[in-house]
């Protein structure tokens, strides 16, 4: 390595890789979570049940459903699109049509006004599919770029700066809010203007992707084959799946605690109007405060995991989860329910950094992005059946969200005892053999 490469360079990246390239890669978390804070968590969600829909009985159903059937699409084209990429070394081709498609749906919100349910629906579907895709597509940069010790502390950069982004964005999104409503404008009025910023600043941000990141993964031996081999190759990951137990039993874990945490980032804003009575604006505040605590949780619990095990550090954060929904359920008013949402926050940010790094770690080198795509399948699972579980018991209890928040909870602990099987040094061996 030259003088001037090792210079730029840190402990616990690769030979070669540049912190800029880091930066870079954080950029795509800082761009991206402004879509999941406004549009599925702290805006979008809540008007569509209450403005879009009017209140209606199914509105909350018709939410989760189009989440989930977003997710199953992703499901079903993330592994082949891995696989894809793996072969073409076309990770970062792929990850532009995705993020210019997912941009694309956000603004087009903009156009969704009082009554435009089918639009709202259809544009929700494919910007969170496009989404999905790019979630996985920059998670398969993860090792190439830190170190196997590091990818906790390094998974952790990214996911606490991407908390920075989602808090820029949202802050943009409540300023401009809260002067709409000074002006005595409906929640039809500005809520457009909030899916115009959430675009706007996803866009920008990732242009930082784009110009720092590298590629370093070459096409192999099978491009030829095309789609073709691509499908052919996954279905011989499933095949010798019994090489790959660890990596099971971590899916299996990931869909199970996913779920609920994809319940808390879709529906924390229904819930907090719908059962505690919050204005848009506290509800805009209120998660504002839960990615503050998101990053810090994201950036401190990424050097502890490094040191106690990623093991060990995902277990801890899922006994977290569970006294989250504990103390949501037993919420009489905005006071506990605002310690749950920073509890929340903590989790939320531990959790997503070390599920990523354990699958960084459990994925064989020249499968990366296949390997990644398979654990977004788990994630885009749990996206199917925590929303969607939260909705049906809505609508089988006549509304009862704090049923709905219980039967949250059940994810969690099943997370946890899915969890207990999993041994990292035998799933990096089978890795390392592969």
């Amino acid at each position: 390595m030259s003088q001037a490469a090792a210079s730029t360079s840190h402990p616990a990246l690769n030979p070669g890789v540049r912190r800029r390239e880091v930066l870079g890669w954080a950029m795509y978390d800082f761009a991206n979570s402004g879509y999941t804070t406004v549009v599925l968590t702290a805006v979008f969600s809540a008007y569509f049940v209450g403005g879009v829909a009017g209140g209606a009985g199914w509105a909350t159903f018709a939410w989760t459903a189009a989440l989930a059937l977003s997710s199953l699409l992703a499901m079903l084209t993330l592994p082949a699109l891995g696989a894809w990429a793996d072969l073409r070394g076309a990770k970062k081709p792929l990850l532009a049509i995705s993020t210019a498609a997912c941009v694309l749906a956000t603004a087009a919100l903009a156009w969704v006004g009082p009554g435009d349910v089918a639009l709202a629906l259809l544009l929700v579907l494919f910007s969170n599919l496009f989404y999905a895709w790019g979630e996985a597509l920059i998670a398969a940069f993860l090792p190439e770029l830190a170190r196997p010790g590091s990818y906790g502390k390094v998974s952790g950069w990214g996911w606490s700066f991407g908390y920075c982004g989602g808090m820029l964005t949202l802050g943009l999104s409540l300023a401009y809010v809260l002067s709409a409503q000074a002006r005595g404008e409906p929640a039809a009025r500005f809520v457009p203007v909030t899916m115009l910023i959430t675009a706007g600043i996803f866009a920008l941000a990732a242009l930082g992707t784009f110009a720092l990141l590298r590629e370093r993964a070459q096409p192999q031996a099978a491009t030829h084959l095309g789609l073709q081999g691509a499908i052919a190759r996954l279905r011989h990951t499933w095949q010798e799946a019994r090489r790959f137990a660890d990596f099971r039993w971590l899916l299996a874990c990931t869909v199970a605690y996913q779920a609920g945490v994809a319940v808390v980032v879709a529906l924390a804003a229904v819930y907090a109007e719908q059962v505690l009575g919050f204005k848009q604006a506290q509800t805009m505040m209120l998660v504002f405060l839960v990615n503050i605590a998101s990053m810090l949780g994201a950036l401190a619990w990424g050097h502890v995991q490094d040191r106690i095990g990623h093991r060990l550090a995902l277990g801890i954060t899922l006994v977290g989860w569970i006294a989250m929904t504990v103390l949501a359920a037993l919420a009489q008013g905005p006071g506990l329910f605002w310690v749950a949402a920073v509890l929340a926050g903590l989790c939320m940010g531990s959790s997503q950094s070390a599920g990523r790094a354990i699958a960084g770690l459990l994925a064989p080198a020249a499968r990366r992005a296949e390997f990644f795509a398979l654990w977004g399948f788990a994630v885009r699972l749990a996206a199917i059946l925590g929303p969607l579980t939260y909705g049906l018991v809505t609508l089988l209890a006549g509304g009862n969200h704090r049923l709905a928040i219980v039967s949250t909870g059940l994810f969690f602990v099943a997370g946890l005892l899915l969890l207990k099987p999993l041994n990292l040094a035998r799933g990096q061996a089978a890795a390392a053999a592969a």
